[in-house]
């Protein structure tokens, strides 16, 4: 429905006056707000990208608006993902995304879909849908989203955020590439850290999503440029903006059909490979690890492995912090071997991850046995001291 019939498409007189600033801009007009209030694009997440993308479409006018997640609103969410509010914790963020959307722009027709995005489901979704904007935050959906609209030949509106970095581009439009162009086959599972593990600047997915939204708007319009072959790159912490070209691969795989995007992301064997790795190694509970601290014995070494500025934020009593890091260059093994002197070795991380690899690292370089505390400073926080704070 990129090209309606303005004809059935009227606005209600109130609306004259809530789009007067477009109305009197000469590409857009009348015409122009038609076409987007005919519009109709669908979101996939509501997080820090989906946030501001989501805000911005309801208040330029789009006339349909659909929601894929299933999450609910954490405390953490707030920093960053501003569709949602205090009293939202611990609800839908799709029903928060919602009473927002509708606070800002009550002529929204606002679709909600709370339900993971899967091979099975994407195309049904998506085919209703004039636009997809890809608000997600990992490889599997990214890819899905991709083929998806490939197969469907839907424009994709892409962004991605992590720390202070954040890119944009369209995909999929005009004959422009798609995802798989930029990224011919996945990272390696794990290479590339979640928001979670290596944090974000809060406001940096407002201008990713703000990009996403303002491209959204100029495909419905047919005005300007867009970022089809262009992938814009923006550095917060310097305030820059740089570009590199997109170009379709020529030999590129054709897309025919969904597949699993866990297994194509290697995710499932990542897994196993880790379970196998873990499968003999001593876990403890926090709650065990709190009975060794209360019986005050000392043959014990409790290692941290997070990073500095983890540590200052929240730790353990008697936690040795030494880095996953510098375990894994080698110059905290060392140091690992001088702390221990006949002692055990307890390690712990955020939620148990980290730890686990750093136990696999001094295993296989320097003999050393440890025992994981499964859940980290996170179930400690949550299971035995409240007062720790949980980031």
């Amino acid at each position: 429905m990129l090209n309606p019939n303005l004809n059935d498409i009227q606005l209600e007189k109130a609306e004259y006056e809530r789009y007067s600033r477009h109305l009197i801009l000469p590409e857009v007009g009348l015409d122009g707000q038609k076409r987007l209030k005919a519009a109709s694009v669908l979101c996939i997440g509501t997080g820090g990208l989906g946030s501001p993308l989501l805000l911005y479409l309801a208040a330029a006018g789009i006339g349909r608006i659909g929601i894929v997640d299933f999450d609910v609103v954490d405390f953490s969410n707030l920093q960053r993902q501003v569709i949602h509010g205090t009293s939202w914790v611990g609800k839908p963020k799709i029903e928060s995304a919602k009473a927002s959307i509708l606070e800002i722009n009550p002529y929204c027709q606002v679709d909600l879909y709370e339900t993971r995005l899967t091979s099975e489901n994407a195309l049904e979704l998506f085919e209703p849908y004039d636009i997809i904007v890809d608000g997600t935050d990992n490889f599997p959906t990214r890819y899905l989203v991709n083929d998806a609209c490939v197969l469907l030949g839907k424009p994709n509106v892409y962004g991605s955020i992590f720390r202070f970095e954040g890119q944009a581009t369209v995909f999929n439009y005009e004959g422009g590439p798609n995802y798989r162009d930029l990224y011919p086959e996945p990272p390696p599972p794990g290479l590339v850290p979640s928001c979670a593990e290596g944090g974000v600047l809060g406001i940096l997915p407002g201008i990713i999503g703000v990009i996403q939204a303002t491209e959204t708007v100029k495909i419905i319009l047919g005005q300007g440029t867009t970022l089809s072959g262009r992938l814009l790159l923006y550095d917060a912490l310097n305030m820059s903006f740089r570009e590199l070209k997109l170009r379709p691969n020529p030999v590129r795989p054709v897309i025919e059909k969904l597949v699993d995007y866990e297994e194509f992301c290697g995710i499932p064997q990542a897994k196993a490979a880790e379970a196998k790795e873990q499968a003999g190694m001593q876990e403890m509970s926090v709650q065990e690890l709190k009975q060794l601290l209360d019986s005050n014995a000392d043959d014990y070494v409790l290692l941290d492995v997070r990073n500095p500025h983890e540590y200052e934020i929240a730790k353990i009593p008697g936690a040795v912090l030494i880095p996953l890091p510098d375990i894994e260059n080698g110059d905290g093994v060392a140091k690992v071997k001088e702390l221990l002197n006949g002692h055990k070795l307890v390690a712990h991380c955020k939620m148990g991850g980290r730890s686990a690899k750093a136990l696999g690292i001094l295993k296989e370089k320097a003999g050393i046995e440890g025992i994981n505390v499964t859940g980290g400073i996170t179930a400690w926080s949550r299971e035995v001291d409240p007062s720790v704070p949980e980031y």
